[in-house]
């Protein structure tokens, strides 16, 4: 069966598809971001400035502390991004203090609470009492997504087990962990799809595309503007090779040609189109590099 070398209209054609295929996915890895506006040199404008980037990166969050949950909300209005607030100070707070320090964000618009275990429990080994403090604070509500912190930077894959351990018993949705292939594996692995995995500290797109080829859900950033930059180059520069080839416009070229090895035929073109057109998921981060 004999295929036609694609006009150079089609070409173009196909390679605008292409473009767009992928700055959809661009757009979509983006809403896995979740800002993070915690640190607390935050003023009110550097707040502000963090809301409104998730805002226009359709981010999944934005993670602050308990003190900035309600100005966050009223920077966000009704959009769909996620106040999340950082509760439990140090860590080392009775459980009681947590469940109050939780309710009470929630009452100022947190969409989700990410919690900061008690790390003396943690490094002792001690699985019921993290157990007992995360349904403590799950009990403050249950309609909002409650998150365990396991991202200091003392914590390794023996604490990351038992942190997600009490995620699981304690009634928690999810743990976060730090950026490392290490731990990121570790909790996924142990979660096994019963509770979702996030991390913390990814600084490029690579790295995010690393993130969520190894399981995780969603990935914390400070780096959100850099991100999006190296994900739409990326689009930028894959758009810009591998298009193919128009037809000769020569007048001795026969009017039906077989295509190179390895050049498209239009059929190809128009199926991978409704294919695509078909499908709506995020790629896996390897098919996007």
């Amino acid at each position: 069966m004999e295929e036609r070398i694609l006009t150079a209209e089609e070409a173009a054609e196909y390679a605008e598809f292409k473009r767009t295929r992928r700055e959809a996915e661009a757009a979509l890895t983006l809403k896995k971001l979740i800002v993070d506006a915690s640190r607390r040199e935050f003023d009110k404008n550097a707040l502000k400035s963090a809301c409104l980037l998730a805002v226009k990166l359709s981010a999944y969050g934005v993670l602050v502390s308990p003190v900035n949950v309600p100005s966050a909300k009223k920077i966000l209005g009704g959009k769909q991004v996620r106040v999340i607030c950082l509760a439990g100070g140090t860590g080392e707070s009775i459980p009681a203090v947590k469940k109050k320090e939780a309710k009470w964000a929630i009452t100022g618009g947190a969409g989700e609470v990410r919690l900061i275990l008690c790390y003396s429990a943690l490094f002792g080994g001690n699985f019921s009492y993290l157990k007992r403090e995360v349904k403590k604070v799950r009990r403050s509500n249950k309609k909002i997504a409650l998150v365990l912190s396991l991202e200091d930077h003392s914590i390794g894959e023996e604490q990351i087990s038992l942190g997600v351990r009490a995620a699981v018993e304690g009634g928690a949705d999810g743990v976060c962990v730090r950026g490392e292939v290490p731990l990121i594996l570790r909790a996924v692995q142990c979660a096994a799809g019963r509770i979702r995995v996030d991390c913390s500290g990814v600084e490029n797109a690579e790295q995010l595309r690393a993130a969520l080829r190894m399981g995780a859900s969603y990935v914390m950033t400070g780096d959100a503007v850099t991100i999006e930059r190296e994900l739409f180059e990326l689009v930028r520069l894959t758009s810009a090779v591998g298009i193919p080839k128009p037809a000769a416009s020569t007048p001795d070229a026969p009017a039906s040609t077989r295509p190179a090895p390895n050049e498209p035929s239009a059929s190809h073109v128009l199926s991978e189109r409704v294919s695509s057109a078909s499908s709506s998921s995020v790629p896996s981060a390897g098919d996007r590099t």
